[in-house]
């Protein structure tokens, strides 16, 4: 990391700009961009807490468990696939627990680690994104995300299989 920061401003120096004025200058914009983004991520934060206290959850992960398990996947991992496209935390203490439970080397483990690190956080990543975007149709663009990161799923759990 140290070398990093000396080639960037050997760098700044070679091209004479003010390597100071352009980091404060970054950094002013990183922190407006945070606060434009802050209601989105709050509003999402919101939603998932309402999900789980609520027990809607609950009844999402019953009416998607027979999908599920008629396209290959697990059971076992059906709260993991509904909650991965909310929160990447969340996800990431529940993928904890599936190694707790099942242990490092099953199956079930092996397919909750794939689809973790070969899926995204798609409404975390909405938010971002659109927040900073004037994009008209984010919904398709949201149903796509699902689309893709179910097929994702899908052959998580096919390369789990055959491998």
């Amino acid at each position: 990391m140290p070398l990093l920061i000396l080639l960037v401003i050997i760098y700044a120096s070679i091209k004479k700009v003010n390597s100071y004025n352009s980091f404060c200058k970054g950094a002013k914009e990183g922190f407006n961009m945070v606060l434009d983004i802050m209601p989105y991520i709050c509003a999402i934060m919101l939603a998932i807490a309402f999900m789980r206290y609520s027990g809607l959850g609950e009844y999402i992960i019953k009416a998607f468990a027979p999908v599920l398990n008629f396209c290959g996947v697990p059971s076992e991992l059906t709260e993991f696939i509904i909650l991965r496209p909310f929160t990447g935390s969340g996800s990431l203490a529940l993928l904890q627990d599936i190694i707790n439970t099942y242990g490092a080397d099953s199956r079930i483990t092996r397919i909750a680690s794939t689809i973790m690190g070969s899926s995204e956080t798609v409404f975390f990543v909405s938010a971002l994104y659109f927040a900073k975007t004037s994009a008209k149709n984010i919904g398709k663009a949201v149903i796509m995300m699902l689309v893709v990161s179910f097929i994702g799923v899908i052959l998580s759990c096919l390369v789990c299989q055959i491998l």
